[in-house]
């Protein structure tokens, strides 16, 4: 790997103009230079960090702790097993044991919805909540819909974009288009579904760092849905072995075994195109450059993409993140309130919390109005249960496990108004959270927490501000921007790219053509999926 500190990128390689720059070495920028450097062509790749995986890493959070968690991004669903065989990657999954627990007190009793994906015990799951097997029927309903979508439309995102109408007919089912691709999503649930708890657990799935209301008219929270209905053609979300940071690790070293050069402390800070060479200008902490090549691909966000450019950033480049990323270690799971349920089961899948479907609408209704929610809506799983490979030792010995908390409806707009601010915002948004934790938790969370070398508990939070501070991402974005159907008209108002553009048929056209994205904000983006790295490097091969 050069020297980050050398004055040229490719100093000492003998190929001073590569073939293809990549500014930014997250995991589609890896998975790009992959495939380009496995079909001959000379790459480069710019990191402005000291490391490769963007939001895609593992790292030790709290000091002096051997625990290696998932940072940021922390789940997989959406990577197809094509590029991780493609690409020879020594990286693996495994599926999570439970679907989803999702505590509720009702008739004056502590109980719960544990769903495990085995027919009996779902079955018995939803009559001992709800009383009778009509909402077990809707629920299967609603998810066989969505079973068919994943079969259908997960294949198409590494093949050319598809027409709308080519996508309409191969999903073959009128029902399904029109609940997902034309209507708000809250009416198809309230046709399935009667009671709110169960409304609210399929609810979650459009609301991933996505801040929407059910009955939306964008139909935001449709694609955001669409996106975490269909992964592997399944729509199952997978536990990383060794933590997400294993992925892009493995990517790097793929990338780099083809012949593909990673200058880490490189920053990218413009991109100069004429639609035949380009021209991208860096710096390190203690000099600048250029570097020349045919073809540039940015993994990075479409508002990154235009401060390059130096242009203003287009109207939908303008992205608000709405979430609260909580990262913990605790010495010990904690027991339930609800007594039947065992805790390595209600933390092995996603553990819901404060999302019934009412409940996400009033925080959703509060954050719109400039208010921290009342009673923050957030989603809670244990890496460690399904892979103990990320804790040393020692910690798996003691019965240590990790715990992650995704925390729904925060919005950008509820933050920026000074460092001492944010960070008052912030810590009030974790003692929120963790207090509607607590209330479904027979002790609290904090006696469970582990402490660090320096005595200080093992809990770490992100929000939007934290996220565009430190990777960059517009507004905290996750997916760098509101989420696009995987068709060739993408937000389905009529524009429609030029089909004979090969970047446009694989959908990270940017209006340059010698310049393509390659990251979240690609059509077809958003996750850790590695999708639009593939598509980027299909659409320079095919030119």
């Amino acid at each position: 790997m050069p020297d980050p500190h050398s004055g040229h990128p490719l100093g000492g390689t003998g190929r001073d103009t590569p073939d293809v720059v990549i500014v930014g070495g997250g995991h589609n920028g890896l998975v790009a230079a992959a495939y380009l450097a496995r079909a001959g062509l000379g790459v480069l790749v710019l990191e402005r960090l000291d490391h490769t995986g963007g939001a895609a890493v593992s790292a030790r959070v709290f000091a002096g702790v051997d625990a290696r968690l998932s940072r940021y991004s922390y789940l997989v669903s959406l990577l197809p097993r094509s590029i991780v065989a493609d690409l020879g990657l020594r990286f693996a999954v495994r599926s999570r044991p439970v679907s989803s627990y999702t505590p509720v007190r009702r008739g004056g009793r502590d109980t719960g919805l544990l769903v495990t994906g085995e027919e009996s015990r779902d079955r018995a799951a939803f009559a001992r909540l709800t009383g009778s097997e009509r909402e077990y029927a809707g629920w299967r309903r609603f998810h066989g819909m969505t079973r068919r979508l994943a079969e259908r439309v997960f294949p198409t995102l590494t093949e050319p974009l598809p027409t709308r109408e080519e996508l309409r007919a191969r999903v073959g089912d009128e029902t399904a288009w029109r609940a997902v691709f034309e209507r708000p999503l809250g009416e198809a649930i309230e046709e399935h579904l009667a009671d709110d708890l169960v409304r609210g657990v399929v609810l979650t799935d459009a609301l991933i760092g996505t801040f929407a209301s059910a009955h939306d008219p964008s139909l935001r929270q449709n694609r955001c849905f669409l996106y975490h209905v269909i992964g592997g053609g399944t729509g199952d979300w997978n536990v990383p072995v060794g933590g997400m940071g294993a992925l892009t690790d493995a990517l790097a070293g793929a990338a780099r075994a083809a012949g593909a050069r990673i200058a880490t402390g490189h920053e990218a800070v413009s991109i100069a195109a004429d639609g035949r060479t380009a021209e991208v200008r860096y710096r390190t902490a203690d000099t600048e450059g250029t570097v020349s090549a045919r073809h540039v691909l940015v993994n990075a966000s479409p508002r990154e993409l235009a401060v390059l450019l130096g242009e203003e950033p287009p109207p939908r480049a303008r992205a608000e993140g709405a979430q609260l990323k909580v990262n913990m270690l605790l010495r010990r799971l904690p027991a339930l309130r609800d007594r039947s349920a065992d805790p390595r089961e209600a933390f092995a899948g996603t553990f819901h919390v404060a999302e019934g479907y009412r409940q996400l609408e009033t925080a959703y209704r509060q954050a719109a109005a400039g208010r921290l929610p009342a009673a923050p809506p957030s989603e809670i799983y244990c890496h460690s249960l399904t892979d103990p490979s990320v804790l040393g030792p020692d910690l798996a010995r003691t019965g240590h496990h990790t715990l992650t908390l995704f925390g729904l409806h925060v919005p950008a707009r509820l933050f920026g108004g000074g460092a001492d601010r944010d960070e008052r915002l912030r810590e009030d948004l974790l003692t929120a959270a963790l207090a509607q934790l607590d209330a479904q938790l027979d002790e609290p969370i904090a006696g469970c927490l582990a402490r660090d070398a320096e005595g200080r508990p093992c809990v770490e939070a992100r929000t939007p501000v934290d996220l565009e501070r430190e990777l960059r991402l517009p507004g905290g974005h996750i997916f760098h921007g509101d989420l696009a159907f995987p068709h060739a008209d993408p937000y389905g108002d009529g524009t429609a790219a030029d089909p004979g553009d090969p970047a446009a048929r694989w959908g990270v056209a940017t209006g340059l053509p010698n310049v393509l994205l390659c990251g979240s904000g690609a059509v077809r983006g958003g996750g850790v999926s590695g999708v639009p790295g593939h598509n980027a490097a299909m659409a320079v091969l095919g030119r």
